[in-house]
């Protein structure tokens, strides 16, 4: 784990430094969850949806997708 000392502008910003944004894959525009923490304020990256695309890919098929869509589609809701 390792260590820096940020500056908190006036506006209450801070400058995640270069290291931890990349090892943590943070990118301008991203979502973060602060939550507090025993010993302080946590930041956690809040993965993009569009991340997400194609992560399940190749472990359901397309055949299987279709018949659970169906019985959905067939189940009386109300």
């Amino acid at each position: 784990m390792s260590e820096k000392t940020v500056l908190v502008t006036r506006k209450g910003q801070v400058t995640i430094p270069v290291e931890q944004r990349r090892k943590f894959g943070i990118r301008k525009g991203m979502r973060m969850l602060i939550r507090e923490g025993s010993k302080g304020i946590e930041l956690i990256p809040l993965t993009p949806i569009e991340d997400l695309a194609g992560i399940d890919a190749g472990k359901v098929s397309l055949e299987d997708m279709r018949k659970k869509l169906d019985e959905s589609r067939s189940q009386d809701r109300y």
